[in-house]
């Protein structure tokens, strides 16, 4: 894996994403959270074996937590698997913690993992605070896209 190319700006390499976030919601605020994990979890994360799609996290009590993230068991794990569906801790500052605290109360606002990634050996979680889509935001979101690679083409077009 020495030579993956899969490395973001910052030199992290990815490991899973959200793909659907983006579609799903308007992207308010980004934050990057450690995990509490099991070192079978870390083993199974590390070879890509997590899926964030149906995922979200929680305050609760003062924490935040990731509920609904899948992290399949690893092969060589036996017993020591912990559950793929289990409630992870997240690790955030007190400030941050209580920012998201806040603004979660508001109606319509959750908090959605964006993309795991490992970062000087250390798994971590992008979350973001989120407002959900209409249907109409989608659709324009898409036409828009469809335009810009339009553009895109017949910029390429030109030039060859």
């Amino acid at each position: 894996m020495a030579g993956r190319s899969d490395k973001d700006a910052d030199g992290r390499r990815v490991l899973a994403t959200n793909r659907a976030a983006s579609h799903e919601f308007h992207l308010l605020e980004r934050f990057e959270a450690g995990l509490v994990l099991t070192g079978t979890e870390v083993k199974s994360i590390r070879a890509g074996r997590a899926n964030l799609k149906e995922g979200y996290a929680k305050v609760e009590g003062g924490e935040v937590f990731l509920h609904n993230a899948h992290v399949s068991p690893y092969d060589a794990g036996s017993r020591e698997n912990a559950d793929p569906l289990r409630v992870r801790k997240l690790l955030l500052n007190a400030k941050e913690i209580r920012k998201l605290g806040k603004e979660t109360a508001a109606p319509g606002v959750t908090i959605v993992p964006l993309a795991l990634t490992l970062k000087n050996g250390r798994v971590k979680l992008e979350i973001a605070l989120a407002k959900g889509k209409k249907t109409y935001d989608k659709r324009e979101a898409i036409a828009k896209k469809d335009v810009e690679r339009e553009m895109a083409r017949a910029r390429g077009a030109k030039r060859g």
